[in-house]
This record gives structure tokens, sequence and C-alpha cells, in this order.
């Protein structure tokens, strides 16, 4: 059975922050057409609303510091700060925030909203391929883990810089794989008022 929340805050919902030391967005690309290239962005911080009792999600509100890009190699993540790729100094920050959450069998499935990128926006949908918890940490604080996965065409976002290959093909695929890893918990008021 699939039901669907849409956005805005649930009755009995309490805010639950990320915790940006246990929380990775990532992604991978085609690299030369025969090989995915992986990222990921240092800085992340987020919030959502949840109700424990009803398992129900709503209300996922994510920016993420594109400057803090890393892929190993410090040449290419310059490059991605650029123009020709993110413009990190005009665009500082990435943002999702839902419009609605499916669940499946009680628990969250997919999480569908809008995803901005170098100031233009376009709707997303992530798959929850994972989402575990309740879980105490060793304070006794209740966290509740997830990933998502989701993909888009980078050209939707203004990045288009590529570089056509000798033998043919292109430096760099459009399509581009879309990982989240977090962890969240009860939102403290220092962390609200931060978001």
């Amino acid at each position: 059975m699939t039901t669907v929340f849409s956005m805005g805050t649930l009755a009995g919902a309490a805010e639950y922050a990320l915790d940006p030391a246990h929380t990775e967005v990532g992604f991978s690309v085609k690299h030369m057409m025969i090989s995915n290239i992986k990222g990921r962005f240092a800085k992340v911080e987020g919030k959502f609303q949840f109700d424990e009792a009803k398992n129900d999600l709503s209300d996922v509100d994510v920016k993420v510091d594109v400057a803090s890009i890393s892929t190993n190699d410090v040449d290419r993540d310059n490059h991605l700060r650029t123009p020709d790729f993110f413009d990190a100094k005009s665009f500082p920050n990435m943002t999702f925030k839902s419009e609605k959450v499916e669940k499946v069998n009680g628990r969250p499935s997919k999480v569908t909203g809008k995803l901005t990128i170098r100031g233009k926006t376009n709707p997303v949908t992530f798959d929850v391929v994972e989402y575990n918890g309740p879980q105490p940490d060793p304070k006794g604080k209740v966290k509740y883990g997830f990933s998502l996965r989701g993909e888009i065409n980078r050209k939707d976002f203004g990045i288009n810089w590529n570089k056509t290959l000798d033998k043919g093909g292109v430096a760099v695929s459009d399509k581009v794989n879309i990982q989240i890893d977090g962890e969240a918990g009860k939102a403290t008021l220092a962390s609200a008022a931060k978001q």
C-alpha cells in the first residue's frame, strides 16, 4: 500500500536536524565514457519534521555548501568551483526542499521536491533505499539513519561544460547519480535557530 504526504508540518511531528559528522552528500559521474568518478560535499546541514508515532516524514530541507566539494583531486575540485560547473562564488549553496513523501508498507519510500543548483530549480525524486531507527545513541538521544538515491541531468541546472574526446564521446556524462547518507536526531533550540 502506498500513501502520499504532501508538504506542510504534520500534527504531532518533531523537528530533527542532520548530524554533519554523520551525513554525506555524494555524487558519481561517468568520466571519459569508461569509469565512474565519485565526489562528496563536506559541509551539509538540514532538518525535517518527523512523527515517530505515525512514522511520517515531512518538510525535508537540506543545504549544501558547494565550495566544500571534494573528488580527491585539487585541480579538478578547483575547476568544479568555477563558472564552468557550480560557480561557487555566485551560487554558494545548493538546496533541496521536499514537497511530498510516499510511504510503502508504513515506511518512507520516495521523497519528491525541488532541487536548486546555480539558481535553477527542478523537481527531483529520491528513492529511500535504507531507513533505520529509532536508535538511542550512547547519550540516550534518539537517532534515525537513512540513505537516499536519485539521478539528475546536470544540464537542467546550467552545468553545461564538456569536452569532446578524440575517439568520440565526451569527458563528462550529463547524468549524475546523487547519494545522500545521513543521521539525524531531534533538533535543539540552537540547531533549529541556525537553520
